[in-house]
């Protein structure tokens, strides 16, 4: 069953085109990578996909109803409770410490600190940081900021998790670590994944595959099953 969809997308950032014409389907429960060089559009689109951005034309669809049509307000609403966004850097809040970093979506969405605090501690352990709970962003190793982060995104247990370059800022020892625990966790909940990636290695973990060259996708490489790979076939 089609969970996401976007119809000819457009966007350019003043005269400089990022999107000309993408369409996509995302399923349930399904772990799509996006592909492509730098520059090619992937996180413009993962942006517009997420309700973060309007694309200038086109429409992206959730659960058969015109995201990119709702307000910003609704669109907010979404990504606090049924999206999941983990970016590159993680981008945890520096006061905060990591209990409070990943209890935080669930404070926003009225939920009691007690409650909150709980099931923060839970997902920190279910992706091997519960020991720095108490300990704040600056103090803990890349590697467990960005499972730290991918606990804030999955607290909520959303539908749909956007992950943008996730392991990007890792080595690859911690960068495979969090893409195993991170689509482990994907697969036991049945949450759709978009995994932004230029990485091979990263796409493997995936289901299938499309590539993105200058704003538009490779038809060559449209719709790539996967799941034959070395990562990405494993249930």
């Amino acid at each position: 069953m089609t969970l996401l969809q976007a119809r000819g997308l457009v966007r350019s950032y003043g005269p400089t085109p990022a999107l000309r014409g993408v369409t996509l389907e995302l399923a349930e429960a399904e772990i799509l990578a996006v592909t492509g060089p730098s520059g090619c559009g992937k996180s413009t689109l993962l942006h517009c996909l997420a309700g973060i951005l309007r694309p200038d034309a086109g429409e992206v669809l959730y659960g058969g109803q015109r995201l990119d049509a709702r307000s910003e307000a609704d669109r907010s609403r979404l990504r606090r409770t049924e999206f999941g966004v983990l970016f590159q850097f993680g981008q945890l809040v520096a006061e905060l410490t990591a209990a409070e970093n990943v209890a935080l979506p669930l404070l926003l969405a009225g939920k009691g600190r007690r409650e909150a605090r709980t099931a923060a501690l839970n997902w920190l352990e279910r992706l091997d940081v519960a020991d720095v709970a108490d300990v704040r962003p600056g103090a803990m190793s890349g590697g467990q900021q960005q499972r730290c982060a991918a606990a804030r995104a999955l607290v909520t247990e959303p539908r749909v998790l956007f992950a943008d370059e996730p392991t990007g800022a890792l080595d690859a020892l911690a960068g495979e670590r969090l893409l195993g625990q991170l689509t482990r966790v994907a697969r036991e909940q049945h949450t759709s994944v978009v995994l932004v990636t230029h990485e091979p290695a990263v796409a493997a973990y995936a289901d299938r595959e499309i590539v993105l060259r200058d704003g538009t996708v490779d038809v060559t490489g449209l719709g790539a099953d996967i799941s034959a790979g070395t990562a990405g076939g494993r249930r």
